[in-house]
């Protein structure tokens, strides 16, 4: 009997907010999420891991630049060096493939371009890895379909581990807390074979574990999705962000199974929402430029802000509220996003002086 130590991230969405060629400069996002993944692997890199498994979306999108692949997999490769194995689960972001794949390439880095299952031999014992890129359309109806094609049910192995990027039933997301049910881009956990000692997931960027069923009832296997490394949407505003390590014990006379875990919180930035009711301010440009000042003042210097507007702007308010007037009443710290609550108003609207307008990202 002995204990396998296993290193689970996801979501890092390497790549956002980072432009190789910006058109302004202010603070960039981008950095964050690099940061937190190399904060994420530190632990592997040091040997306290035996193996890394990434359960998708490395990257922010499928189409990227080779040079954004090669910083995003150095890490890994850092990891791999070290001769600990990475297995990685291409994500809807990459549209279930890794752009410049060859970028990736090393022998203790296995990326699962299609259904299949990797040997993963430890001295403790044989684990089977199984996996496949994430399936856009009909993950309910064609799951054991794609689930064989691994050929898991083939591999004799003291312990089966399935990786995933998918939606699971009982898989909770945003502020409401909505649950994943019977939806057809969504896995039964019926579906799943109680073989597998647990199911390491992806794409739910709320770190969560998952023990019963719909009915609460008890699974057989825990499904963890260990969460995004860094808020991507002001849905996660009020979310913990991280990864999750765990311990798999395996043995010659019990069945192998995921004993302990531990979930480790990365610093992920604050996220604050200023909501600007235009009706206050009578088209006067100062006042409206005082109180945006002071709103910002009072926020964290490290905000990632949403500025929600209320109403439909007058001339003055417009040149308060271009970009760059924004910007330079922030904090050159903040990240500031624009959000009009009444967006079909703006729709309505025609000719250049109406982009502002529509913009959600001050760039």
């Amino acid at each position: 009997m002995g204990i396998v130590r296993i290193l689970l991230l996801a979501d890092t969405h390497l790549g956002f907010d980072w432009p190789f060629r910006p058109r302004i400069q202010r603070r960039r996002r981008g950095v964050d999420f690099f940061k937190n993944f190399e904060n994420a692997l530190a632990s592997a890199i040091q040997g306290k891991v035996d193996g890394v498994v990434h359960a998708g979306d490395l990257l922010y999108r499928s189409k990227v630049p080779a040079r954004l692949v090669e910083m995003a997999v150095a890490p890994l490769k850092q990891v791999a060096s070290t001769g600990i194995p990475v297995f990685v689960v291409p994500g809807n972001h990459e549209r279930s493939h890794i752009p410049h794949g060859q970028l990736a390439q090393h022998p203790n880095i296995h990326i699962f371009h299609q259904p299949r299952t990797f040997y993963w031999r430890h001295p403790q014992g044989v684990i089977a890895v199984a996996g496949f890129p994430f399936v856009r359309v009909g993950i309910r109806r064609g799951f054991k379909t794609i689930l064989n094609k691994t050929g898991w049910q083939r591999v004799q192995a003291d312990a089966h581990l399935l990786c995933v990027h998918q939606c699971v039933e009982g898989a909770t997301v945003g502020p409401s807390g909505y649950t994943f049910r019977y939806a057809p881009d969504v896995i039964r956990l019926a579906d799943i074979p109680a073989k597998f000692a647990g199911v390491l997931a992806g794409h739910i960027h709320r770190f969560q574990v998952l023990t019963t069923d719909l009915r609460k009832r008890p699974l057989s296997f825990p499904v963890f999705y260990p969460g995004a490394i860094e808020r991507t949407s002001f849905a996660e505003r009020n979310e913990a962000k991280g990864y999750v390590t765990l311990s798999l014990e395996i043995g010659a006379k019990i069945p192998a199974a995921i004993r302990s875990w531990k979930f480790h919180v990365l610093y992920a930035r604050p996220m604050r929402q200023i909501d600007l009711h235009l009706e206050a301010f009578n088209n006067n440009k100062g006042d409206l430029k005082t109180w945006l000042q002071e709103q910002f003042r009072q926020l964290p210097s490290d905000s990632v802000v949403k500025l929600k507007i209320h109403g439909k702007p007058g001339q003055y308010q417009h040149e308060v509220l271009r970009a760059p007037s924004v910007r330079q009443l922030a904090q050159a710290t903040h990240n500031v996003e624009m959000a009009w609550a009444d967006q079909a108003a703006f729709r309505r609207k025609k000719g250049p002086k109406n982009i502002q307008y529509r913009q959600a990202l001050i760039k």
